[in-house]
C-alpha cells in the first residue's frame, strides 16, 4: 500500500512524498533509514472500484512462489557461509532466470550497498515479498542472527510450496476428468444428440419425459451456446466481485472450511500455515503480539484472521493465547490446550512446531487419499449421466421399432 509522508531531513528541510510499504511500521523504518525525521505518515486509501478497473497487462512480469523459494534458500546458504549480504544478492542476480525478480534483486542489492537495511529494501516490493517474509528478515537483523532466521524462512517457504504443489498435483486428475466430461458433453449436445433424436422427432410419436428434456437441452446448447457462454462469463465475474468484497470474502472463506471432503482439508491447511508461521516468527525473536498480527495477515482465511485478531486483544490484556481458540469450533481443542501449555512452560515454539508437523502429515495423508476419494464419486456421476442419456435415446427407439 502507499503512504503520504512529511518528514524533516538532516538540514532541517521539510520533504513531502509517497512511499510503498506493506504497513505503516515498515514505511516508518524505511524513512528513518534514509535519515528522515517523520512529521506525518498517512495511508492513501483508494476507492475499491479503482482496483477492479485497473488493468494488469504485464502477465509475464509476475514472480512465482517457486522463484521466492529459490531466492530465500540461496540467500540463506550464502549468508550461512559468511558471505556479505550485498555480495550474496549480486550473485543471486546472476543466477536468477525470472527477469522480473532479477531486476528487483538487483535494485535491492544497490539499496543495501548504499546503506539501507535488507528488510527496508525488501519492503519496497510488497507484492513480491510478503509482510511475513520482510518481518522475518527484520527480526534477523535486529537479533544479529540473520543467517539463522533466513534458514528458518527458507525452510518455511519450501514447506509451504511443497504443500501447495502436492494439493495441486492431487487435483490434476479429477480436474482433467471433469473438464473432459464437460467438453465431451457439450459437443454431444450440440452435434451428436440432434442427429440421434431427429428420427424420433420426425416420427411424431409421444416421447418420454427424459427424451423431451434431452432434446430441449440439446436445442438450447445448439441455438443459444453464445448466450450460455455470456452467462458463464457473467457468473464468473459476479463470483469474483463477490469474493473480493468484504462480506463476500467472509462468507466464501467460511464456506471453504464447511464444505464436505474439502472443508476438513482446508481447515488443516490453515492450521499448518498458522502454527508454522507463528513458530518461525517466535523463533526469530518477534514478540508474540506482533507475531500474531503478522500471522493474521498471512493465514489466508477471514474466519481464522478474525479469530487471531481477537486473540491479539486477549494476549494484550494478559490472558492466555488459547483463550479465544478454546471457544472456537474451527480450531481443534488439542491445538488450544497445547498452545496454552507451551505458553506456560515457555516452550511455545516447540509446541507450535510439533502441531505444525502433525497437521502437515495429516494434510499429506488427506491429499494422498483425495484422488481415491473423488474417483468413485466421479465414476458414479459418469454412470448416471451416460445411463440417463442412453435411456432417453434407446428406449424411445425400441418402442418405435416395436410399433412397426
Amino acid at each position: 500500500m502507499k503512504f503520504d509522508y512529511r518528514a524533516r531531513n538532516n538540514k532541517g528541510e521539510i520533504l513531502e512524498g509517497k512511499i510503498d510499504a506493506p504497513s505503516d511500521e515498515v514505511a516508518a523504518d524505511v524513512l528513518m533509514e534514509r535519515g528522515l525525521s517523520i512529521i506525518s505518515l498517512e495511508a492513501i486509501i483508494k476507492p475499491s472500484y479503482g482496483k477492479r478497473l485497473q488493468l494488469r497487462v504485464p502477465f509475464f512480469d509476475r514472480v512465482k512462489k517457486k522463484d521466492i523459494v529459490i531466492f530465500a534458500r540461496q540467500l540463506a546458504v550464502m549468508t550461512s557461509a559468511n558471505l556479505p549480504v550485498v555480495q550474496s544478492l549480486h550473485i543471486i542476480t546472476q543466477q536468477t532466470e525470472n527477469e522480473a525478480l532479477k531486476s528487483k534483486i538487483e535494485e535491492i542489492a544497490n539499496e543495501v550497498e548504499s546503506g539501507v537495511k535488507l528488510s527496508a529494501a525488501l519492503a519496497k516490493y510488497p507484492k513480491t515479498f510478503s509482510y511475513f517474509f520482510i518481518s522475518m528478515v527484520k527480526s534477523g537483523e535486529t537479533s544479529g542472527k540473520l543467517d539463522e532466521v533466513l534458514n528458518y524462512l527458507a525452510n518455511q517457504e519450501e514447506e509451504d510450496y511443497d504443500m501447495v504443489a502436492k494439493i495441486k498435483g492431487a487435483m490434476i486428475y479429477p480436474a482433467f476428468i471433469v473438464g473432459g466430461l464437460i467438453i465431451v458433453g457439450t459437443a454431444m449436445m450440440i452435434f451428436v444428440i440432434p442427429q440421434l433424436t431427429s428420427m424420433l422427432t420426425a416420427s411424431g410419436a409421444e416421447l418420454p419425459l427424459t427424451t423431451r428434456i434431452l432434446i430441449g437441452t440439446s436445442n438450447v446448447f445448439k441455438n443459444y451456446w453464445w448466450l450460455l457462454l455470456l452467462i458463464l462469463i457473467g457468473l464468473i465475474g459476479i463470483f469474483r466481485w463477490f469474493v473480493n468484497s468484504e462480506s463476500g470474502r467472509r462468507i466464501w472463506d467460511l464456506l471453504k472450511i464447511r464444505i464436505p471432503i474439502f472443508g476438513t482439508l482446508f481447515q488443516k491447511i490453515y492450521l499448518v500455515r498458522f502454527t508454522h508461521s507463528l513458530a518461525t516468527l517466535v523463533v526469530g525473536g518477534i514478540p508474540l503480539v506482533a507475531a500474531l498480527r503478522i500471522v493474521s495477515d498471512v493465514v489466508g482465511n477471514d474466519a481464522y484472521r478474525r479469530l487471531i485478531d481477537k486473540t491479539v486483544k486477549e494476549v494484550e490484556d494478559g490472558n492466555s493465547i488459547g483463550t479465544v481458540f478454546l471457544r472456537s469450533e474451527i480450531v481443534p481443542k488439542m491445538v488450544s490446550h497445547m498452545m496454552a501449555v507451551g505458553e506456560k512452560t515457555g516452550r511455545l515454539d516447540d509446541i507450535l512446531r510439533k502441531l505444525s508437523s502433525f497437521y502437515s502429515r495429516e494434510v499429506s495423508n488427506m491429499v494422498a487419499n483425495l484422488t481415491h476419494t473423488l474417483e468413485p464419486i466421479i465414476m458414479v456421476l459418469i454412470g448416471i449421466g451416460v445411463g440417463g442419456m442412453v435411456s432417453a435415446i434407446i428406449m424411445p427407439m425400441y418402442q418405435l421399432a416395436n410399433a412397426f
